[in-house]
Parts: C-alpha cells; sequence; structure tokens
C-alpha cells in the first residue's frame, strides 16, 4: 500500500528527498507522515500533513525539513536540509487511508538514511 524511497548516505550539512507513494483500491487519504526510528531508539514522528495541507513537525527538524503532499498522486514527500547526523535513522511513511468508509493505519516499508560527520 504504501513505497518509500529516497534514502541513501550523505555528509553532513546535505540534503535528501524521500517519497512515499500510495496505491491500491484509495477512496481517500485522511493524512501522511513520516517517522524515523534510530538504532536503539523508539519510533518518532518527524512531519505530518493533513489532507487540508495543513503540517506539524517535531523540534528537532523544525526548519529544516518540509513536508508536502501531491494529493491527485497520493504521494507524500520529505525534502531534508541541513541534515545532521542525528537524522540518520530508517525513516517510514505512514498514512491513514479510507479504502472502505471505515479507514485503517498503514505503514511503508522504510528506507534508510544515513549522515556521516
Amino acid at each position: 500500500q504504501l513505497q518509500a524511497s529516497g534514502g541513501g548516505l550523505v555528509q553532513a550539512g546535505g540534503s535528501l528527498r524521500l517519497s512515499c507513494v500510495a496505491s491500491g483500491d484509495i477512496l481517500n487519504i485522511e493524512r501522511m507522515g513520516w517517522y524515523r526510528q534510530a538504532p536503539g531508539k523508539q519510533r518518532e514522528l518527524v512531519a505530518r500533513i493533513e489532507a487540508d495541507d495543513t503540517t506539524m513537525y517535531s523540534d528537532s527538524v523544525k526548519g529544516r525539513f518540509t513536508i508536502s503532499a501531491d494529493q491527485s498522486k497520493d504521494t507524500v514527500f520529505l525534502q531534508m536540509h541541513s541534515l545532521k547526523p542525528e537524522d540518520t535513522a530508517v525513516y517510514y511513511c505512514k498514512a491513514f487511508i479510507y479504502t472502505t468508509a471505515i479507514g485503517d493505519e498503514y505503514w511503508g516499508q522504510g528506507t534508510l538514511v544515513t549522515v556521516s560527520s
């Protein structure tokens, strides 16, 4: 249902753009977001975007990351600038999708972002 891509190895200060495409019998997507999980740490919310384009960010990425969505293509992006070694993690996309009258949460498979110092 969700396919994430765009991760890779980048030096500190660099940029990366993650993409996540939703597929299947989609009636509506209520929200999409990005989470990350660093080794030995819990998964945390990075950024989220609602269907009305309202966004929210964790304090650790505010001013550096931008979430956006192309609703016509059921795709969410995470543009990451000024990357830091502490941004190293597996990044997962998550979406609340209606395929019937009752929606459900879906997770993508994760894409690894490694920031070298």
